[in-house]
């Protein structure tokens, strides 16, 4: 089954994303957009925009590659996707990759909700100076 424009548009948008122009965002997000991910939540899309813009302020790349995606009938879908950025603080900069997923729900041919679920440690906790290896080692005792 192909998908639909919207979720079409939004995995263009996505593939493409720039660090640094976020313009193409009102393309494929409807203006009252909730989006949540593990640390933050945001309604509208200058917050949402305003937030794109401050957490790509210490990135120097990112690039997402969409693995799978569900699709539903009533304008919902499932994307898994896998997320590789370079931090100017993290992992001595080196790239960082993270395997996630998002739900989303459209509305008028746009996402009016996001929500994206993701490994934090993974991303972020596992590559701070002390944390990260401390982080590493619960996540190895927890798994044994």
């Amino acid at each position: 089954m192909d998908n639909s424009v919207w979720l079409q548009n939004f995995l263009v948008v996505y593939q493409e994303l720039g660090t640094t122009d976020f313009d193409s965002l009102k393309s494929v997000y409807h203006p009252e957009i909730e989006f949540k991910d593990p640390m933050h939540r945001v309604y509208g899309l200058p917050a949402l925009t305003h937030y794109f813009e401050q957490i790509y302020t210490k990135v120097t790349s990112c690039n997402f590659i969409i693995e799978h995606t569900f699709e539903s009938k009533s304008g919902e879908a499932a994307i898994y996707w896998r997320m590789t950025f370079v931090h100017k603080q993290l992992n001595g900069q080196d790239p960082i990759t993270v395997h996630g997923h998002s739900h989303l729900k459209e509305q008028d041919g746009l996402v009016i909700f996001h929500q994206d679920y993701l490994d934090v440690g993974a991303m972020l906790y596992e590559h701070i100076p002390l944390l990260g290896s401390a982080v590493k080692a619960i996540k190895k005792r927890a798994s044994q």
